[in-house]
């Protein structure tokens, strides 16, 4: 049960996003506008895609996006190896950041892969968001 990652299309994304992120929503909710210029990666495990998350570089840095785990996968660290996979990725292409708009209830999460908290918030669908980064060597 060795669990996969590798490159998957934005459209291989959409399902998980929308029932992890935004279930109530439409699909388009969960859909972002420069998704074709993004790296998108999925874990698999037992040929079943279970985690993705979405990589934007531009201008020295990166931005992880719609980073989702279904729910029954949750808590068996899937999700952190599929963070420290895009950590190692950013970190190979030389970056100088990479930041993300996390929930802020879950800003612990991101804590614990050397991020830190901003003061940038902002509130989207009556959810509250922190900016968190961190500064790559």
């Amino acid at each position: 049960m060795n669990p996969k990652i590798v490159q998957i299309t934005s459209q291989e994304t959409l399902p998980i996003r929308h029932e992890v992120m935004w279930p109530t929503k439409p699909l388009d909710y969960v859909k972002l506008p420069k998704d074709d210029e993004g790296l998108h990666y999925g874990l698999f495990v037992n040929n079943e895609l279970i985690s993705v998350i979405s990589l934007f570089i531009n201008d020295g840095e990166a931005q992880f996006r719609k980073f989702a785990t279904l729910k029954k996968h949750q808590g068996k660290g899937y999700g952190s190896t599929l963070l420290n996979e895009i950590m190692r990725i950013a970190s190979e292409e030389s970056l100088n950041r990479i930041w993300c708009n996390a929930r802020q209830n879950k800003s612990d999460f991101y804590t614990k892969f050397g991020m830190i908290i901003t003061d940038e918030t902002y509130v989207k669908g009556g959810i509250d968001f922190v900016v968190m980064e961190r500064i790559l060597p």
